[in-house]
């Protein structure tokens, strides 16, 4: 529950805080803003993501003690690659003494801290999750979230400019690593550094893959966001950046924290009960994700209009609407990608066919580029990434559910849950056009009453079941 909790908290800050920046920054930079970010994700993306996917799978409680060297492999190898993008943000830095904080130099510095922050922060969580120390994890979002939105606002409010913004970004991050990195060690043993490189190798060979195509998925956005900028300015890529940015938190989130529980469940599922085992857990972690993905991109839709005109700057409005109604589609996709279907193949270390299925997306993408926007306008922009998306997910889902070993999914219960969006979303279309306030308070509570009644009914993904287990006492009262 804990690491739930501190998933609604960083939803929730940096929700406010993404809203406050594009507020204080203005359409044009926050559109630079955004550019780099994406950037800054990207860098992150392929330096260190293999790392992170690696100490999610290889690391854990047991592994704390019993094999030392992953923690080693992992520890070291981020030391070395986060000294590589320090130097290059020193040296960007120092070029951009001369050339202002508005130069793109300055921003580029930025850019590299924030990768170096996210990074950092990233691993770290990712280990505490991998030991199950929820309490660990709350408190190191905790700090992240505090320290993020005062040193970002302040630095948009005081010195608006996004290098500035940036560089505050990956600070507090670092700085609340270092604030908890005495409980976030590892108890002290000898290097075996024959053991190291043989760690470094599986390392590679699992997470390389994965990161290809992450960073595949990640260029997306970065294309299409300087190709809006060339072709309608910065300020048309920051009414894109904001809508891509708030409807993909809106589905990622969630997602995220599902995921971080339940991979782990089925990387114990493994490391106790075997590999048939673990994929069995995967297949029931799939229609957990649908079940509960699905009615948010469904909710999200449906209030959208009222999120609109109530929490979106008012620069920001009539584009933002339009652009997140295009792309909800395809970033549920994403979603669905990340947290359903990829962890067959990581429970399996086959992670090459992600990277079919990005180029696939990618290819997509493009096509989409060049058919889309001279009818479409910048709209045909946001339906590209929609369309790349969607045919990425086509490819991996036809992966993962064809060949000699396919994946085996709970069709009913999903079925059950595609059901009972549709009837979610038609129940609450005709309340879009209420004033903003009377929609947002009419359709939050009644979607989720809604959803959670058919969720109940039926019993979709097993989910009545488990509640019901969760407070069943442990052993029966003694008769009287």
């Amino acid at each position: 529950m804990a690491v739930i909790a501190a998933f609604v908290m960083n939803a929730g800050l940096s929700f406010v805080l993404g809203l406050l920046i594009a507020k204080l920054l203005g359409p044009a930079d926050f559109g630079r803003f955004a550019l780099a970010t994406a950037g800054a994700i990207v860098a992150n993306t392929v330096l260190f993501e293999w790392l992170r996917l690696s100490a999610t799978r290889f690391y854990s409680g047991r592994v704390r003690t019993d094999e030392p060297w992953i923690r080693h492999g992992l520890d070291r190898a981020y030391l070395a690659l986060g000294l590589l993008l320090l130097a290059a943000a020193l040296l960007c830095a120092g070029l951009g003494v001369e050339a202002g904080p508005d130069s793109r130099v300055a921003v580029l510095a930025g850019t590299a801290t924030a990768a170096l922050g996210i990074g950092v922060f990233d691993y770290h969580a990712a280990l505490a999750r991998a030991r199950f120390d929820g309490r660990l994890y709350l408190g190191l979002v905790a700090v992240k979230n505090v320290l993020s939105f005062a040193m970002m606002a302040g630095a948009a409010w005081y010195l608006p400019q996004p290098a500035w913004v940036l560089a505050a970004a990956g600070v507090s991050q670092l700085l609340a690593v270092a604030i908890l990195m005495r409980p976030l060690r590892d108890p002290q043993s000898p290097v075996v550094r024959v053991r190291m490189r043989e760690t470094w190798r599986l390392f590679m060979i699992y997470g390389l893959p994965l990161i290809a195509a992450n960073a595949i998925y990640q260029i997306m956005p970065f294309v299409n966001r300087g190709t809006l900028a060339a072709q309608a300015g910065f300020a048309e890529a920051g009414y894109f950046a904001l809508a891509a940015d708030v409807t993909s938190r809106s589905l990622s989130t969630l997602g995220t924290a599902l995921d971080l529980l339940l991979f782990q469940l089925a990387v114990r599922a493994e490391e106790h009960h075997g590999r048939a085992e673990a994929e069995r857990q995967v297949g029931r972690n799939a229609a957990t994700v649908v079940t509960l993905l699905l009615p948010c991109a469904v909710g999200f839709w449906a209030v959208l209009p009222a999120l609109q005109a109530l929490v979106v700057p008012e620069a920001y409005r009539g584009p933002f609407s339009l652009y997140a109604a295009l792309l909800i589609p395809g970033l549920f996709c994403l979603a669905i990608m990340n947290y359903a279907v990829n962890p067959i193949f990581q429970i399996r270390r086959r992670t090459l066919p992600v990277i079919a299925a990005a180029l696939a997306g990618l290819v997509g993408n493009g096509i989409g580029l060049l058919v889309l926007p001279p009818l479409f306008g910048p709209a045909g922009i946001a339906m590209a990434q929609t369309l790349g998306l969607a045919v990425a997910f086509a490819w991996l889902a036809f992966r993962a559910l064809t060949g000699p070993e396919p994946l085996n999914l709970p069709w009913r219960d999903m079925g059950r849950a595609v059901a009972a969006s549709l009837a979610m979303g038609l129940a609450l279309s005709p309340f879009r056009d209420l004033p903003p306030a009377s929609a947002l308070g009419l359709c939050v509570p009644l979607g989720a009453a809604l959803y959670a009644a058919l969720v109940w009914t039926f019993d979709i993904a097993g989910l009545r079941s488990l509640i019901e287990a969760r407070f069943r006492p442990a052993h029966p009262a003694p008769a009287e």
